[in-house]
Protein backbone atom coordinates (compact mmCIF):
# COMPACT_ATOMS: atom_id res chain seq x y z
CA UNK A 1 0.00 0.00 0.00
CA UNK A 2 1.09 3.52 -0.75
CA UNK A 3 -0.20 6.63 1.01
CA UNK A 4 -0.01 8.44 -2.34
CA UNK A 5 -2.34 5.99 -4.12
CA UNK A 6 -5.67 7.37 -5.20
CA UNK A 7 -8.72 6.14 -3.31
CA UNK A 8 -9.69 3.66 -6.01
CA UNK A 9 -6.21 2.14 -6.09
CA UNK A 10 -6.17 1.96 -2.31
CA UNK A 11 -9.41 -0.02 -2.32
CA UNK A 12 -8.46 -2.02 -5.44
CA UNK A 13 -11.52 -0.75 -7.30
CA UNK A 14 -11.91 0.40 -10.89
CA UNK A 15 -11.77 4.17 -11.31
CA UNK A 16 -15.48 4.66 -11.99
CA UNK A 17 -18.58 6.27 -10.55
CA UNK A 18 -20.48 2.99 -10.32
CA UNK A 19 -19.02 0.77 -7.66
CA UNK A 20 -19.78 -2.41 -5.82
CA UNK A 21 -20.70 -1.12 -2.36
CA UNK A 22 -20.36 -4.51 -0.59
CA UNK A 23 -16.90 -4.87 -2.14
CA UNK A 24 -15.97 -1.37 -0.93
CA UNK A 25 -17.25 -2.15 2.59
CA UNK A 26 -15.41 -5.48 2.72
CA UNK A 27 -12.15 -3.96 1.52
CA UNK A 28 -12.49 -1.16 4.11
CA UNK A 29 -12.88 -3.73 6.88
CA UNK A 30 -9.88 -5.70 5.63
CA UNK A 31 -7.70 -2.60 5.41
CA UNK A 32 -8.75 -1.45 8.87
CA UNK A 33 -8.00 -4.86 10.34
CA UNK A 34 -4.54 -4.62 8.85
CA UNK A 35 -3.61 -1.11 9.97
CA UNK A 36 -5.84 -0.26 12.93
CA UNK A 37 -3.78 1.53 15.60
CA UNK A 38 -4.95 -0.88 18.33
CA UNK A 39 -3.27 -3.69 16.43
CA UNK A 40 0.03 -1.84 16.74
CA UNK A 41 -0.32 -0.66 20.35
CA UNK A 42 2.75 -2.59 21.47
CA UNK A 43 4.90 -1.39 18.58
CA UNK A 44 7.39 1.48 18.62
CA UNK A 45 6.21 5.09 18.31
CA UNK A 46 7.00 5.36 14.60
CA UNK A 47 4.99 2.24 13.76
CA UNK A 48 2.09 3.51 15.86
CA UNK A 49 2.23 6.87 14.08
CA UNK A 50 2.26 5.15 10.68
CA UNK A 51 -0.68 2.97 11.68
CA UNK A 52 -2.60 6.08 12.70
CA UNK A 53 -1.77 7.79 9.38
CA UNK A 54 -2.93 4.75 7.45
CA UNK A 55 -6.10 4.44 9.47
CA UNK A 56 -6.97 8.10 8.85
CA UNK A 57 -6.13 7.81 5.13
CA UNK A 58 -8.26 4.68 4.74
CA UNK A 59 -11.22 6.21 6.59
CA UNK A 60 -11.06 9.42 4.52
CA UNK A 61 -10.95 7.44 1.28
CA UNK A 62 -13.82 5.22 2.42
CA UNK A 63 -16.01 8.22 3.30
CA UNK A 64 -15.25 9.80 -0.07
CA UNK A 65 -15.95 6.66 -2.09
CA UNK A 66 -19.12 5.57 -0.32
CA UNK A 67 -20.89 8.91 -0.88
CA UNK A 68 -22.00 9.29 -4.53
CA UNK A 69 -21.57 13.06 -4.60
CA UNK A 70 -18.13 12.99 -2.99
CA UNK A 71 -17.09 10.10 -5.25
CA UNK A 72 -18.18 12.02 -8.36
CA UNK A 73 -16.37 15.16 -7.17
CA UNK A 74 -13.25 13.11 -6.55
CA UNK A 75 -13.45 11.55 -10.02
CA UNK A 76 -13.76 15.00 -11.58
CA UNK A 77 -10.69 16.17 -9.68
CA UNK A 78 -8.73 13.07 -10.72
CA UNK A 79 -9.58 13.85 -14.35
CA UNK A 80 -8.70 17.54 -14.23
CA UNK A 81 -12.21 18.99 -13.89
CA UNK A 82 -12.48 20.28 -10.31
CA UNK A 83 -15.98 21.13 -9.11
CA UNK A 84 -15.19 24.72 -8.03
CA UNK A 85 -18.62 25.04 -6.42
CA UNK A 86 -17.65 28.30 -4.70
CA UNK A 87 -16.63 29.97 -7.98
CA UNK A 88 -18.93 28.37 -10.54
CA UNK A 89 -22.60 28.52 -9.61
CA UNK A 90 -24.00 28.91 -13.12
CA UNK A 91 -26.90 26.58 -13.80
CA UNK A 92 -29.31 26.13 -16.69
CA UNK A 93 -32.40 28.35 -16.46
CA UNK A 94 -34.73 25.33 -16.34
CA UNK A 95 -32.87 23.98 -13.32
CA UNK A 96 -32.97 27.34 -11.56
CA UNK A 97 -36.71 27.65 -12.22
CA UNK A 98 -37.26 24.22 -10.67
CA UNK A 99 -35.26 25.28 -7.62
CA UNK A 100 -37.37 28.42 -7.24
CA UNK A 101 -40.60 26.43 -7.60
CA UNK A 102 -39.43 23.97 -4.96
CA UNK A 103 -38.49 26.80 -2.59
CA UNK A 104 -41.89 28.41 -3.05
CA UNK A 105 -43.64 25.08 -2.53
CA UNK A 106 -41.67 24.48 0.67
CA UNK A 107 -42.42 27.95 2.00
CA UNK A 108 -46.13 27.64 1.29
CA UNK A 109 -46.53 24.04 2.51
CA UNK A 110 -48.61 23.96 5.67
CA UNK A 111 -49.12 20.22 6.05
CA UNK A 112 -46.71 17.36 6.54
CA UNK A 113 -48.31 15.59 3.60
CA UNK A 114 -47.48 18.51 1.27
CA UNK A 115 -43.87 18.51 2.46
CA UNK A 116 -43.68 14.71 2.09
CA UNK A 117 -44.93 15.03 -1.50
CA UNK A 118 -42.21 17.58 -2.13
CA UNK A 119 -39.64 15.25 -0.53
CA UNK A 120 -40.77 12.45 -2.85
CA UNK A 121 -40.40 14.75 -5.86
CA UNK A 122 -36.92 15.82 -4.79
CA UNK A 123 -35.90 12.18 -4.19
CA UNK A 124 -37.09 11.19 -7.68
CA UNK A 125 -35.13 14.05 -9.27
CA UNK A 126 -32.08 13.08 -7.22
CA UNK A 127 -32.28 9.47 -8.45
CA UNK A 128 -32.52 10.64 -12.08
CA UNK A 129 -29.61 13.01 -11.60
CA UNK A 130 -27.46 10.27 -10.07
CA UNK A 131 -28.24 8.00 -13.02
CA UNK A 132 -27.24 10.81 -15.38
CA UNK A 133 -24.09 11.36 -13.35
CA UNK A 134 -23.14 7.70 -13.80
CA UNK A 135 -23.80 7.98 -17.54
CA UNK A 136 -21.69 11.14 -17.88
CA UNK A 137 -18.80 9.75 -15.82
CA UNK A 138 -18.65 6.08 -16.74
CA UNK A 139 -19.98 6.01 -20.29
CA UNK A 140 -19.27 9.42 -21.80
CA UNK A 141 -16.30 10.20 -19.57
CA UNK A 142 -17.23 13.87 -19.95
CA UNK A 143 -15.65 15.33 -16.84
CA UNK A 144 -16.71 18.92 -17.46
CA UNK A 145 -20.36 17.86 -17.80
CA UNK A 146 -19.95 15.55 -14.80
CA UNK A 147 -18.65 18.47 -12.73
CA UNK A 148 -21.69 20.53 -13.76
CA UNK A 149 -23.98 17.68 -12.75
CA UNK A 150 -22.21 17.44 -9.39
CA UNK A 151 -22.76 21.16 -8.78
CA UNK A 152 -26.45 20.78 -9.64
CA UNK A 153 -26.76 17.79 -7.32
CA UNK A 154 -25.20 19.84 -4.55
CA UNK A 155 -28.14 22.25 -4.86
CA UNK A 156 -30.62 19.35 -4.77
CA UNK A 157 -28.91 17.79 -1.73
CA UNK A 158 -29.00 21.10 0.12
CA UNK A 159 -32.68 21.54 -0.67
CA UNK A 160 -33.44 17.95 0.40
CA UNK A 161 -31.92 18.79 3.80
CA UNK A 162 -34.16 21.85 4.02
CA UNK A 163 -37.19 19.66 3.26
CA UNK A 164 -36.12 17.19 5.96
CA UNK A 165 -35.74 20.08 8.40
CA UNK A 166 -39.23 21.27 7.58
CA UNK A 167 -40.61 17.77 8.16
CA UNK A 168 -38.93 17.74 11.56
CA UNK A 169 -40.55 21.09 12.38
CA UNK A 170 -43.94 19.64 11.49
CA UNK A 171 -43.29 16.70 13.79
CA UNK A 172 -42.75 14.00 11.17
Amino acid sequence: MNLQSNDFELFELPVAFALDRPQLDERWKALQREVHPDRHAAADAQTQRQAMQWSVRINEAYQRLKDPLQRASYLCELHGAPIQAENNTSMPAVFLMQQMEWREALESAVSASAVEDLADDVAAVRRRMLAELEHLADEQRDWVATAGQVRALMFVERFAKDVDGRLEQLGQ
